[in-house]
């Protein structure tokens, strides 16, 4: 018989990324890295990652609660709780929480690449390195993901 996953409210691999948390639910091992899937939970008025470009997956969004702000290019969208988000590789992004409360989004990585970055950006601070755009940068660099002004088509 094929194995599941079940990961309980309190389970899951929990990384602190400054005031952000990331919540690993499937890192891939399950779904032979066709699909990793994170929860982010963004505390009130918090900034997420520089405006990037991913050039090897597909992210997606559901807004469990709260209300998150995504800015795609030039034109931002607020998206409050039950919204979902889906953005394909070359598209700029980024996102943050305008609001006053904490928000929580379900986050979808295809295929699971992108799980590895929180783990690197945890073991980067763990390091005493903080988390400046440029860290940021660097990291993301590892995962074919790019500033939004430095992409082009070929990024590997």
């Amino acid at each position: 018989m094929t194995e599941i996953s079940v990961i309980p409210a309190a389970g899951g691999e929990t990384i602190q990324l400054g005031p952000v948390q990331m919540r690993i639910l499937e890192d891939g091992r399950t779904t032979g890295h066709r699909l990793g899937v994170g929860e982010i939970t963004l505390p009130a008025h918090a900034d997420g990652p520089p405006q990037h470009r991913h050039a090897r997956h597909d992210e997606g969004f559901y807004v469990v609660s709260g209300t998150a702000r995504f800015t795609v290019a030039d034109t931002s969208y607020d998206a409050p709780a039950g919204t979902f988000v889906m953005i394909p590789p070359g598209a700029p992004h980024t996102f943050a929480n305008p609001a006053g409360e904490p928000a929580v989004l379900l986050n979808t990585f295809t295929p699971d690449l992108y799980v590895q970055y929180f783990r690197d950006l945890r073991d980067m601070i763990a390091a005493g390195q903080p988390m400046t755009p440029d860290n940021v940068v660097a990291v993301m660099s590892r995962y074919a993901t790019v500033p939004a002004a430095d992409f082009t088509e070929e990024t590997p």
